[in-house]
């Protein structure tokens, strides 16, 4: 699978991997959680949700029950979400110093918030656009990236003075 991502990456420059993943599958070890958790961090998903298991009537695992106790999945799920923060914050750290095209979405005590085009609205990064100019709901605009958290982007519209990166 490493190979496949690999060769995805070298091929197509810039593109975004996401995955979303279930712990806590009946009878999932220690031993395959933790292969699990080695290939998040080996492979570094750009975005990657984590999902507990639920036994749901009419699903082919249903037969199987559910014996992993709540408390346990919770960890699991915690574990993986922890190893993507890190892995997402240094991603974007990665992206200080450049320009990303950004959609904006709506405006915020003063600032746009938008997102690039690897992010969904709603579920994945925001990007925190500070503008003099008064920019369009639905508009792209090019932000020169100042600062970035593990989840969100800070930046100034492309041309424009820079001013403080915080919200």
């Amino acid at each position: 699978m490493r190979e496949l991502v690999d060769r995805v990456r070298d091929r197509v420059k810039g593109v975004a991997l996401r995955t979303t993943l279930i712990v806590g599958y009946p009878n999932e070890t220690e031993k395959e959680f933790n292969e699990l958790l080695d290939f998040v961090n080996d492979v570094k998903f750009d975005r990657l949700g984590v999902f507990t298991y639920s036994r749901e009537e009419g699903t082919a695992a249903f037969e199987l029950g559910d014996p992993i106790a709540s408390e346990e999945k919770e960890r699991r799920q915690a574990t993986i979400m922890q190893a993507q923060q890190a892995i997402s914050e240094g991603k974007n750290q990665q992206l200080i110093n450049t320009t990303q095209r950004v959609i904006i979405d709506r405006i915020d005590g003063g600032v746009y918030v938008g997102r690039t085009e690897r992010d969904a609205p709603e579920i994945d990064n925001e990007v925190f656009v500070h503008s003099a100019g008064g920019l369009s709901i639905g508009s792209f605009v090019d932000v020169d990236i100042d600062d970035a958290t593990e989840y969100d982007l800070f930046g100034t519209v492309r041309g424009e003075e820079r001013v403080s990166a915080t919200v």
